[in-house]
């Protein structure tokens, strides 16, 4: 197995100078060094080829015992010294403090065919971070964080990867409702990719501590990696920044809301300087258009980051990474500007990516209302979000009456549609169809373009959880199906046509399937 070692964060940026692994509050560095745990008996499962590809490694290497101690802790790569990064965070709206990479140890650096990635290992065991946590993780979250994150990749939606997912014998304790009833689970890891996974946190610390030296150099070093093409540091260049980290958060969030996926836990920590999405702790995917919906049973009574607010929560933490900035920019009318342009930018590029899954290419001024009117429609009873908008680009637009019966799938319960509902979407129908008559594209491309942007396969929850359910069963193959699918899911796979159905109804509510924790 042979990487293309180029360590950057570990060598430019300042370490701890303690080198023990105990918890403890880590001053005036970005990281500390720490080596992941070796466990009781690795088993890897499955494994990225598109990932493999990207790092220069073959199937062969997949297969080799020093590609299984590697990516399950067990073995350090040669001339590498791994470290957890130290940064801190707004939970739910409130400052934690120092936070860190509690069970994340970043391994390495690599570049190949002009790309540079850092690898991570998440639940490789404890670091100076971890608090009172054992740094561990479970088969059960670390199957929807590979999953998902490979899934997202082939939505179109910024993201971490994740190169493999690993048994590692041993057993961890979780209390998965947080009420009081801990049981032993299936110990895992996961291989996590990104070009970095530096958060808005990591600057923010710095900030908060008044270590405005520390704080400058990290942001030299990211603007250097990541965003050369802003030139020397600056004043103008730090604004720079700020801005282009703002309309990349934008770009993610937009893209989250278009596919229908909520993070559950956007806090501070938990976002990506680049705009990937990153930590999939309790993510879900809506099965009924509800903008009220939170995955997070941490989040259920507050529904801070539900599935309408999360513009809103990006736009929230990108005021606290300015304030984090500020020491080094000294003046609010700027930052206040590019924030206030990531409010009028959200506005004309969600009304954009509404259209495009309508299949609207000429703009109209009456498009916000036809698109508040099908959201409006959307809610008047359970419907799913994933089918609607797929179905959606068989519209015959000489039938709009008829269109009812094409959309009746997406209905979780059909005697919900009253006649006054029916009512309401035929009206809808009506004013769809005459639109349409503006576009100059056929009917099948106006599908073709519709079906790009509405997938047609998601990685609904009680997927996962069947996924889940076999794997502690020792039974993988569901895992591979899903992943399979998943790289494919705006393509109609009749071989998976059993995956394009709404929830089941014995998914409704049981644990995994519709609430999440952030237990892990």
């Amino acid at each position: 197995m042979n990487l293309n070692i180029k360590d950057t964060f570990n060598k430019e940026l300042p370490a701890d100078s303690v080198l023990e692994n105990t918890r403890r509050q880590v001053e005036k560095a970005c990281f500390s060094f720490v080596n992941p745990k070796k466990t009781a008996k690795p088993e890897m499962i499955h494994v990225s080829p598109n990932m493999l590809d990207n790092l220069g490694l073959s199937n062969d290497d997949a297969q080799s015992e020093a590609f299984l101690k590697t990516f399950t802790g067990n073995a350090v790569l040669p001339n590498t010294k791994p470290y957890a990064m130290c940064y801190g965070g707004h939970q739910f709206g409130n400052w934690a403090g120092q936070l860190g990479d509690g069970r994340a140890i970043n391994l390495a650096e690599v570049e190949h065919g002009n790309n540079h990635w850092a690898l991570q290992l998440k639940g490789a065991g404890e670091t100076p971070y971890s608090r009172t946590a054992d740094g561990l993780a479970v088969l059960r979250s670390s199957i929807r964080e590979y999953l998902c994150s490979e899934a997202m990749n082939h939505l179109g939606v910024p993201t971490t990867r994740a190169l493999s997912l690993a048994l590692t014998g041993d057993q961890v304790l979780r209390d998965v409702l947080y009420n009081g009833n801990p049981e032993y689970e299936k110990g895992a890891v996961v291989c996590r990719v990104a070009p970095s996974f530096l958060r808005f946190g990591n600057y923010e610390i710095f900030a908060a501590r008044q270590d405005f030296k520390t704080l400058k150099t990290l942001v030299d070093y990211t603007i250097k990696h990541f965003f050369g093409h802003l030139g020397e540091p600056s004043k103008d260049t730090y604004l720079a920044f700020f801005s282009e980290v703002s309309e990349r958060t934008l770009d993610m969030i937009i893209h989250w809301q278009r596919v229908g996926f909520v993070h559950g836990v956007m806090n501070t920590d938990n976002m990506s300087i680049l705009g990937l999405t990153i930590d999939y702790g309790p993510y879900g995917w809506l099965e009924g258009f509800d903008f009220g919906w939170t995955p997070n049973t941490t989040d259920r009574q507050h529904k801070r980051y539900r599935f309408g607010n999360q513009p809103n929560i990006g736009l929230w933490n990108l005021y606290k990474l300015a304030n984090a900035l500020y020491p080094l920019i000294k003046e609010t009318e700027p930052l206040e500007a590019i924030l206030d342009q990531y409010k009028i930018d959200f506005e004309t590029k969600s009304l954009a990516m509404m259209r495009s899954k309508l299949g609207l290419e000429v703009e109209d001024a009456l498009d916000a209302s036809l698109i508040q009117n099908l959201e409006d429609n959307l809610l008047l009873a359970e419907t799913d979000m994933t089918i609607f908008f797929r179905k959606l680009s068989d519209f015959n637009i000489e039938k709009p009456s008829e269109s009812i019966e094409l959309i009746k799938d997406a209905f979780y319960v059909s005697t919900e549609i009253t006649e006054e509902i029916q009512q309401k979407w035929e009206t809808w129908f009506q004013r769809y169809a005459k639109r349409l008559e503006q576009e100059q594209t056929t009917s099948e491309v106006r599908k073709e373009n519709m079906n790009r942007v509405n997938p047609k396969y998601i990685l609904r929850n009680y997927m996962a959880q069947l996924a889940i359910d076999d794997a502690d069963k020792g039974d993988y193959k569901l895992i591979d199906e899903l992943f399979q699918m998943l790289k494919k899911p705006y393509d109609e796979q009749p071989e998976y046509e059993k995956w394009f159905a709404k929830r089941p109804d014995w998914a409704r509510h049981k644990v995994g399937c519709s609430m999440l924790s952030c237990s892990s």
